[in-house]
């Protein structure tokens, strides 16, 4: 599908056929076109759960306050972020660069986010947006609905996930074959009161 196309048919759905299967092969190139999303650094700190465990499901259906896509969807995301990315192994973000690049790219990595926590939380958060609406596009483009969710109990998530300590949950994303058509988009802001030319006045 074009991405223009893509972008104008991609909503948020919320009813999915529970029968319905994304083949294995279908969940990983859907995974490897999210990886494909920008990160500051390049440093790739979004960290995908995928989960199929129908026991783990209904824990994390519980956990979302018993909404009904958490088990209905073929594919369930849990994107979560390792805060520490910038700091393990960070050469290997940069390999095929040159030297003269990672000679200055790497210390840089270490001055923006050392003893900075909530930068690189606010780093997460943005890579992990990214990501997801890429993987719904991505969705999309396949012939498949999806939804975005952060309508659940992140204490909880995490701890069914069991998410290193440093680590976050920022949201999921579940997708797969919808069997009711979206409402009407209910409201869109005029171009006007969203976009600002130069300075706020």
């Amino acid at each position: 599908m074009e991405t223009r196309k893509a972008i104008q048919k991609r909503r948020a759905v919320k009813h999915f056929d529970p029968a319905y299967v994304i083949s294995p092969e279908d969940q990983r190139e859907l995974l490897e076109l999210t990886m494909l999303s920008p990160t500051a650094f390049n440093q790739q700190n979004w960290r995908f759960v995928l989960v199929d465990d129908r026991q783990q499901r209904h824990a994390l259906w519980t956990a979302a306050w018993e909404q009904q896509q958490v088990l209905d969807a073929s594919m369930l995301v849990v994107l979560c972020a390792d805060l520490r990315a910038w700091q393990r192994e960070p050469r290997r973000y940069w390999q095929k660069a040159p030297s003269a690049v990672q000679d200055f790219v790497l210390p840089a990595m270490a001055t923006y986010y050392e003893g900075k926590e909530q930068t690189m939380r606010d780093e997460a958060m943005r890579s992990c947006g990214i990501a997801a609406q890429t993987l719904m596009l991505a969705a999309t483009s396949m012939g498949y609905e999806s939804c975005p969710m952060d309508g659940f109990d992140f204490s909880e998530v995490a701890r069914i996930i069991n998410l290193p300590s440093d680590h976050v949950v920022t949201m999921f994303v579940v997708i797969g074959r919808g069997t009711k058509e979206p409402w009407e988009r209910p409201g869109q802001l005029a171009f006007t009161d969203v976009v600002v030319q130069d300075r706020f006045s």
